[in-house]
């Protein structure tokens, strides 16, 4: 099946359109889906300028898919033709191995497929993602979006929600917790969100006070002055949990004294190198660093129902598929509000 999406061919990073073949012959648990939305990650853009050493060009990015159903394999039984249904970071697993087994396809061990950039039987040898008309996927990777979602702002759920979701249900969080975000980008603003929907105390870390009225506006319960040596001082021993969403390198020793007894640091923005922790805070205190991924099917589908019953909706900012080098460039300087995402209509009205 011919398609149309926006791909990089080096490590510029820059897209551009790019035809290319998605699966035709069906398997049985196979799922056509038209894609109507796409959210855009931190993720896609290191992919796309091969910052992570893995890339494969051309690339196609996007991992935060919304889209209706047009066709179905002959064994499909969970969606039909019409449904608006969602794509997250993987495409497949063995589903055999142990970690399958327990509902966490994102471990897999023989590794999961990702949605871009893995080893694929389609035309192309590799999965392409988001950024494009069309997917097929096979079913047991198809989530359900729920009605009362905007279809819009649900695809950044499937990155930055199930991010932050993922390891808040991990520590227990829960009416009375409280939970501290470090970060408050894509995914520092959904744990902010989601947090407060789960019924904890949040707090926003943050070097500079120019974001306090946006944490507030967010459903942020206080604001922590990291810089303010004072204000850290009395805020030691003061938090269950901090979601560490900051994107780049570190240091989370200054975090770690807020942390109550057997409290934990889970890092879910910086992939790569941290400034190395002091053993001394850690063992006074059994505190913990953790790291935590996306999250599996269920889990996934389960923050889904999660969001809808909750109305628990990222900010967004739309644009059009050919504003993406532009979208790109304000993502790196943090210039959004607080997720973008594609309005995947333009892209036949941009290369028509």
């Amino acid at each position: 099946m011919k398609t149309i999406g926006y791909a990089a061919r080096d490590t510029s990073g820059t897209l551009a359109p790019f035809t290319f073949d998605r699966r035709d012959n069906l398997a049985a648990n196979d799922v056509v889906i038209e894609i109507l939305y796409c959210g855009i990650c931190h993720s896609d853009l290191h992919f796309a300028r091969d910052d992570w050493g893995m890339t494969q060009y051309p690339v196609v990015p996007g991992h935060e898919i919304v889209g209706r159903v047009t066709a179905t394999g002959s064994g499909v039984s969970k969606h039909k033709e019409g449904d608006i249904v969602a794509v997250g970071c993987m495409v497949d697993s063995c589903q055999t191995c142990d970690q399958c087994g327990a509902g966490d396809e994102q471990f897999c061990r023989e590794g999961m497929t990702m949605t871009y950039g893995s080893p694929s039987p389609d035309a192309e040898g590799v999965t392409h993602g988001g950024f494009s008309k069309h997917i097929v996927v096979r079913e047991e990777f198809v989530l359900s979006v729920p009605g009362s979602l905007d279809p819009a702002k649900a695809a950044p759920l499937l990155c930055a929600g199930i991010t932050t979701y993922s390891p808040l249900k991990a520590a227990g969080v829960k009416e009375g917790s409280r939970v501290a975000v470090a970060g408050l980008g894509g995914l520092g603003h959904m744990a902010v969100k989601i947090a407060s929907a789960m019924g904890a105390h949040v707090t926003v870390l943050s070097r500079t006070p120019d974001k306090q009225k946006d944490a507030a506006d967010l459903g942020a319960d206080a604001f922590l002055l990291t810089s303010d040596e004072a204000a850290m001082e009395k805020a030691t021993g003061g938090f269950d949990i901090i979601i560490d969403t900051i994107p780049v390198a570190h240091d989370i020793n200054p975090y770690i004294p807020l942390l109550d007894i057997g409290g934990e640091i889970a890092i879910v923005g910086q992939i790569g190198p941290l400034e190395e922790p002091n053993a001394a805070l850690l063992i006074f205190g059994r505190k913990k660093v953790t790291g935590s991924f996306i999250g599996g099917i269920a889990e996934t589908q389960e923050m889904l129902d999660f969001c809808a019953e909750k109305q628990c909706m990222p900010d967004i900012e739309m644009i059009r598929m050919d504003e993406i080098n532009t979208a790109f460039d304000r993502l790196e300087k943090s210039d959004v509000r607080y997720r973008f995402v594609i309005d995947m209509d333009s892209l036949a009205m941009a290369d028509a």
